[in-house]
């Protein structure tokens, strides 16, 4: 089954066997689309879902009845079948999908490969080529192309190196 990494477990909530998670979608109530989430291939439903003041998620599963079993997921990461994800916007990607992704510039240059995408105001892509690291923002006017099919990632070389941080 193809899944795909929704959240991490930050802490319990409660003595109920609640979790506290970040969420790694665009929207937190996004996770509530997953009939069932995995957590170590271990299957949970969720029986609640909540978004709290502070912007996090709080789920409560089937199987997690108090704060002790809800202490042993401290850490890990909740994965949810990708048929269950809610359906993407044109330009919206998976960020499972675009790590790996041969970074190129419009003339075909190979500037690295994507390890990384940290999730901010504006995603950072963390690309790799001979063992040294680039972080440049995701953004429109440096990314003009995502290509799926063909693995690539293209990028405007001449606004690229203006922004990018080596």
């Amino acid at each position: 089954m193809d899944r795909l990494i929704v959240a991490e477990v930050l802490k319990p909530q409660g003595i109920r066997g609640e979790i506290k998670v970040k969420t790694f979608t665009d929207y937190p109530e996004d996770v509530k689309a997953f009939k069932v989430v995995y957590i170590d291939d271990v299957e949970y439903k969720i029986l609640s879902f909540r978004v709290g003041s502070d912007g996090f998620a709080y789920l409560g599963l089937r199987g997690i009845p108090d704060r002790n079993a809800a202490e042993l997921l401290r850490g890990k990461k909740i994965e949810g079948a990708r048929k269950d994800a809610p359906a993407l916007e044109e330009g919206q990607y998976y960020i499972v999908d675009v790590l790996g992704l041969s970074c190129e510039s419009e003339d075909g240059e190979t500037l690295g490969t994507v390890v990384d995408i940290a999730l901010l105001a504006s995603d950072v892509y963390t690309i790799e080529k001979a063992g040294k690291r680039i972080l440049f923002p995701a953004v429109k006017g440096v990314v003009k192309q995502v290509d799926l099919q063909n693995k690539k990632l293209i990028v405007d070389k001449k606004v690229f190196d203006e922004i990018a941080v080596y």
